[in-house]
């Protein structure tokens, strides 16, 4: 009989962590996890999924606007928030049962409730102070909003109430110039609400290429999105109606709703991680080595409270590599250095492999094809804008090193680009590549002049995808 009430206890019950407990179950382990909110985590409950749900409400207006140039007529349309949130949280109330359901059905023990770790084999839970010992502890608590601490931010929302407002604002200043930033100024402005996006640094999506950012900026500010570089916030105070935000450079503006999106932190406070001897950065983030094992031995962490790379599929994936490397007797480790990105703005950006900024300090000889151009769908929509694709290529080795797109379907497209590269396509695999014609993405594969990378190059950024869902502003 093990001396062990469980041969593995989770710690959340978001992504990466509902992926270990199903696979190590799956694996034969006996299996516990505590959830202290809901199933499914940030993605699923206040993140990517109702996000995208967002980012499609919002694209509505473009396309009944654009619908006048195919012949169509369209009358009487009128946006309902109150039924978009509804409808928004029963489709995530049906994602959080599956969660739930899923690993229940894989045969792991749910906890509804808060867990803390005591010691290295012992956990406690917060519903009646009882205890449990597992052989191994699986840390997955996430992460969280960060509010910059200025007098009045109290008065500013974050993009977990986001998602519940009661009413949608007149005007909203979002301060912030990371994935969620962005996101949500293009949200608001396609529902109709006066937007204005500020952000402290010089140009918005800081560490994306730059042909990204600028695009995106210009694309935006065509759609009347007011988009404030170099600014940042002093202070908010509440007005007759809405808030006064005083601004650092004494200036000052009015908003009837203020959002902060200028970054998450790992979710490891009062975890009892120190208390059992757990090593954490100065983010306090859990260091974890390459196959997520922190410095204690029986505790390992996966996701964003390693702070590794943010992003919901690189969670799952550790999930899954570290119950089949405990569990299954089939060690594999995650590669966090290909990872396929997207930034769901309007227009909505996709990006795999190197920035150009980057790529030109690694491969001395690079070469960068690039194409801009009006998309067919805006030939008889009558819409000014514009799409950008771009590849970047080792031009010793001839292998593609960055997929870098702005347009619609970007991050369709960048999927299956993602997969050409991980297998080490060059350019002539491109080139070699039929044309799927008419179609955006042929422009991957006909694109044949090329320019060589400006020299010297600036200095290198920190990756884009860091800080994942809310980069850091």
């Amino acid at each position: 009989m093990s001396q062990y009430d469980f041969d593995l206890f989770v710690i959340g019950g978001g992504s990466g962590g509902v992926r270990a407990a199903r696979v190590a179950a799956q694996h034969g382990a006996r299996v516990g996890i505590a959830e202290e909110y809901r199933f499914g985590g940030t993605c699923v409950i206040r993140g990517c999924i109702p996000k995208k749900l967002f980012v499609y409400a919002s694209r509505f207006r473009d396309e009944f606007e654009d619908a006048a140039g195919f012949g169509w007529t369209v009358k009487g349309s009128r946006f309902d928030w109150p039924m978009l949130v509804a409808n928004k949280d029963a489709e995530i109330g049906r994602l959080e049962r599956i969660y739930r359901r899923n690993v229940e059905a894989a045969g792991a023990k749910v906890f509804d409730t808060r867990a803390t770790i005591a010691c290295p084999h012992t956990v406690v839970l917060a519903n009646d102070g009882s205890t449990a010992t597992a052989k191994t502890i699986l840390v997955a608590t996430g992460g969280h909003p960060v509010v910059p601490d200025i007098p009045g931010a109290e008065h500013a929302i974050t993009s977990n109430e986001a998602f519940h407002l009661e009413e949608l604002p007149a005007s909203i200043l979002i301060v912030g110039g990371g994935y969620i930033a962005v996101e949500f100024a293009g949200i608001f402005n396609g529902l109709g609400v006066e937007t204005t996006l500020m952000y402290r640094g010089g140009k918005i999506l800081r560490g994306f290429d730059d042909g990204l950012r600028d695009g995106l900026t210009a694309e935006m500010s065509k759609r009347g999105i007011d988009v404030r570089v170099n600014a940042d916030v002093a202070g908010i105070e509440k007005a007759r109606h809405g808030y006064t935000v005083a601004l650092k450079d004494g200036s000052a503006l009015a908003a009837e709703c203020v959002m902060f999106a200028t970054g998450r932190s790992p979710n490891t406070g009062d975890l009892g991680l120190e208390r059992a001897g757990v090593k954490l950065g100065k983010e306090r983030e859990i260091l974890v080595d390459a196959g997520s094992r922190s410095s204690i031995e029986s505790i390992y962490a996966v996701g964003d409270v390693t702070d590794r790379v943010n992003l919901t599929p690189v969670a799952i994936r550790e999930g899954h590599a570290f119950a089949d490397t405990v569990f299954g007797t089939k060690p594999w480790t995650v590669d966090h250095d290909l990872v396929p990105t997207a930034v769901f703005s309007t227009p909505e950006i996709g990006t795999v492999g190197l920035p150009e900024h980057i790529a030109c300090l690694r491969y001395p000889d690079l070469d960068i094809y690039s194409a801009r151009f009006r998309p067919l769908k805006h030939t008889l929509s009558g819409r000014d804008e514009l799409m950008l694709m771009k590849l970047l290529v080792d031009g010793e080795s001839d292998k593609v090193v960055g997929c870098h797109i702005l347009g619609p379907d970007a991050a369709e497209i960048v999927q299956m680009a993602a997969i050409a590269l991980m297998m080490g396509a060059t350019k002539a695999d491109f080139d070699a590549t039929v044309a799927l014609h008419p179609s955006v993405a042929e422009e991957l594969v006909t694109m044949r002049e090329k320019r060589p990378a400006p020299h010297p190059p600036p200095p290198e950024t920190p990756p884009a995808i860091k800080k994942g869902y809310d980069e850091t502003a």
